[in-house]
């Protein structure tokens, strides 16, 4: 199951069209708890329905499509069970519509060999675009593959940006998650056994199943939402995180952010576990005064889809 370079950087889906209603929106919010804070109910129930901004990791169907190959070029694939999911990024142009249709593709845009031991680093980029060819929203989505380094790429890893300041946090939150957590979380489209069945998950070296990434993702967002966004998801330009180790369903996050202008870093960890789940966390918002108009722009789009 080899890597081929540069080949791999052809690799692309075709655009394909989707379309996601306010159930699949209001799913995703139940999924990462948005029914238990004090302002949540405008994103679980349609009434003033808002969009979670990290929900587009889900409603455009999986971040990992099948990619194919251009023509004259190998296609290369992975050692699936060997693949974690390293970090993730979305970039909203403008706040989700509470149903929407839209085109998205997805390319590879860039890939690290680390060496035979050590894997790879693979980047996929998806655009989603209205019917208009405006670009909404783009997802960068990192795996590391880690059996299948060594075939003779690039080395060098850019580093990353967005440590968190030296300083104690501004702000911690925490967040407790639910024992059925992952099992509510999966029917957004991530049906992954790893997150429900025991059996599975033991096999894959852990006592039992633990949440999905993207959730952890999506909580993270929730404590941005809470601490500095007063709940307005037009604020959320972009939220992206490193993954460094699993949540299991029960566990309490803690959430530590630091504010700098319209900039939120942020990091996550389990105490009880003492152990860090997510760094490199990095939300940009609008400026306050932006947002209104933001938000209002999103209304009557809205409106007009609906009219």
């Amino acid at each position: 199951m080899p890597i081929y370079f540069p080949d791999i950087l052809s690799e692309a889906t075709v655009p394909r069209e989707f379309s996601y209603d306010q159930k699949d929106v209001m799913l995703y919010a139940l999924g990462i708890g948005m029914s238990e804070e004090a302002d949540g109910l405008d994103f679980v129930y349609e009434k003033n329905l808002q969009v979670v901004p990290t929900a587009a990791t889900v409603l455009g169907g999986s971040i990992m499509p099948a990619l194919s190959a251009a023509p004259g070029t190998r296609k290369s694939s992975y050692h699936f069970a060997k693949v974690v999911h390293a970090s993730q990024k979305v970039t909203l142009n403008r706040p989700l519509l509470a149903a929407d249709t839209l085109t998205t593709q997805t390319r590879t845009t860039d890939v690290v060999d680390k060496g035979p031991d050590r894997g790879a680093i693979v980047t996929t980029q998806t655009r989603w675009t209205d019917r208009d060819g405006v670009l909404v929203a783009t997802l960068d989505n990192t795996i590391m593959a880690r059996a299948d380094g060594g075939f003779g790429g690039p080395s060098t890893t850019p580093a990353s940006s967005h440590s968190v300041p030296s300083r104690p946090a501004d702000q911690s939150i925490l967040i407790a998650t639910r024992e059925d957590q992952a099992l509510v979380y999966r029917l957004n489209g991530d049906s992954n056994p790893l997150h429900a069945d025991p059996a599975v998950a033991q096999a894959a070296g852990f006592p039992r199943p633990i949440l999905h990434g993207l959730c952890t993702y999506g909580l993270t967002c929730r404590a941005v939402l809470r601490a500095y966004a007063n709940m307005n998801a037009a604020r959320v330009l972009s939220h992206e995180a490193r993954f460094s180790a699993p949540v299991f369903p029960g566990d309490v996050l803690k959430v530590d952010m630091w504010k700098n202008g319209d900039a939120i870093h942020f990091e996550a960890s389990v105490p009880q576990r003492d152990v860090v789940v997510v760094r490199g966390g990095y939300t940009v918002l609008s400026p306050a005064s932006e947002s209104t108009s933001r938000k209002t722009s999103t209304l009557e789009k809205q409106s007009q889809e609906q009219s």
